[in-house]
């Protein structure tokens, strides 16, 4: 049975941050990851541009040079792949964690490939895996995703998109631009002041002139086959129907966590229990890092305020050590 100092489960941005520095500080390591390098960037839209620009997406000062100042999805998986690799970082893809079992000398880490031990665990595995479900009929239907990857797939349909965040946003007026007629249903009197400020005049402009249909304060209570139904201020609302992008944000896998025996908040945050001096648990010798730390707050934590996780719980563990 292998064993390491340090197994960190999740090879996303900030996942490959903490192997970086835990490889420069002497410590063994691997990255258990359960899809591709950045499994999440992956399953982002195809032509998605980032909030961030490219300097504040940069991890261990390794620089990310960029086309434009706020890079898009194709360049940040070039990035984070050229760094894996370049730096011949410890990463085990495409396997999954099963379970983590605490032992009086570190843990134990099962997967559905293997099996290895370590003396501490960093869990760094995102919100990006399990959509918020809006729980009405219909939604189990073929033609219902809870995300969103190429405008061309939906040109020339009906497309009713449920949400206004940025990657709600984002799939209306880029499936729109495609030939898409498009509704939006929205369960708030406007778009969200959240959206990239660039993108939010162009989606506001495009409602007003009614290229795209927006229905605010209003919720889809049931999804058939060809015809959705929109409860509206002003009343139920049937509309025509052929493809549903329910983009509704994503949360934690609290299960996950709270099967490591991590605390969460019994309110509505369900935030993890941990020391932000160190980012350690409830459980000794398990830490968390990136987004969540944040728990449903899922905005509050990103790639650039949630890189200095690395370096804290690296040294956090070197003292122990």
């Amino acid at each position: 049975m292998q064993q390491f100092d340090i197994i960190i489960i999740g090879g996303g941005p900030i996942g490959i941050a903490c192997g970086l520095e835990a490889k420069k500080k002497g410590l063994t390591y691997l990255i258990i990851e359960k899809g591709p390098i950045v499994n999440s960037l992956f399953n982002y839209p195809i032509n998605m541009q980032f909030f961030s620009s490219s300097e504040k997406l940069e991890i261990d000062e390794i620089p990310f040079i960029s086309k434009d100042a706020k890079p898009k999805r194709n360049e940040a998986l070039e990035y984070y792949r050229r760094i894996v690799v370049s730096n011949q970082l410890n990463i085990h893809l495409f396997e999954r964690v099963a379970d983590v079992i605490k032992k009086e000398a570190g843990f134990t880490v099962e997967t559905d490939k293997d099996r290895y031990t370590a003396k501490n665990i960093i869990v760094a595995t995102g919100f990006y895996d399990l959509p918020n479900n809006i729980d009405v009929p219909g939604e189990k239907l073929p033609k219902v995703s809870h995300y969103y990857k190429d405008p061309h797939f939906y040109a020339s349909q009906k497309l009713a998109v449920i949400g206004a965040s940025n990657s709600a946003v984002d799939a209306a007026l880029e499936c729109w631009r495609k030939g898409s007629e498009v509704t939006m249903v929205v369960r708030e009197p406007e778009i969200g002041q959240r959206v990239k400020y660039w993108v939010r005049p162009d989606i506001l402009n495009r409602i007003e002139e009614g290229s795209i249909k927006a229905y605010f304060n209003s919720n889809v209570t049931e999804i058939k086959e060809k015809e959705i139904v929109v409860k509206t201020p002003e009343g139920e609302v049937v509309l025509e129907n052929d493809f549903v992008l329910a983009l509704t944000g994503y949360r934690p896998d609290f299960k996950f966590l709270q099967q490591l025996g991590i605390e969460l908040s019994d309110d509505e945050k369900r935030l993890p229990n941990y020391d932000p001096d160190t980012m350690e648990t409830n459980i000794d010798g398990l830490y968390l890092a990136g987004v969540i730390c944040g728990g449903m707050e899922t905005h509050k934590w990103f790639i650039e305020n949630s890189r200095i996780h690395a370096p804290i719980i690296i040294n956090a563990i070197l003292k122990k050590k």
